[in-house]
Order: C-alpha cells, then sequence, then structure tokens
C-alpha cells in the first residue's frame, strides 16, 4: 500500500480501536494521497473491523 501503510498496519489500528476508515487515515496517513489504494486499505480495514472482538466486562448475579 501506499504511504508505507501495510495491510498488516491497517489490521493492528482496527485492533487497536480504530472506529472509522477517517481515523484510520489520520493515524496512518493511508489512502490520504492519490485514491488508488481506497479500495484495498476500506476492505481490508473493514474486514480487520469485523473480526475485532469487543472484551465486555463479566456482570455476575
Amino acid at each position: 500500500m501506499c504511504n508505507a501503510v501495510t495491510d498488516h498496519d491497517i489490521r493492528r489500528e482496527a485492533a487497536a480501536g480504530v472506529q472509522t476508515f477517517a481515523e484510520l487515515q489520520a493515524r496512518t496517513g493511508c489512502s490520504d494521497c492519490c485514491g488508488c489504494c481506497d479500495a484495498e486499505a476500506r476492505a481490508t480495514f473493514d474486514q480487520a473491523r469485523s473480526q475485532v472482538i469487543c472484551q465486555l466486562p463479566l456482570v455476575t448475579a
């Protein structure tokens, strides 16, 4: 990917809690030049976000 942002970088940011593609762009600089990698970067981000496991606190009665 451009700007030296890899699919691993995108997955790591998603796992770290990045919620939107705009936030991903601000944090990594991915897909903010010519946009050629936009579709692939968005697909990678969407896939990574769908695999993030939300850790909720355990509630006992």
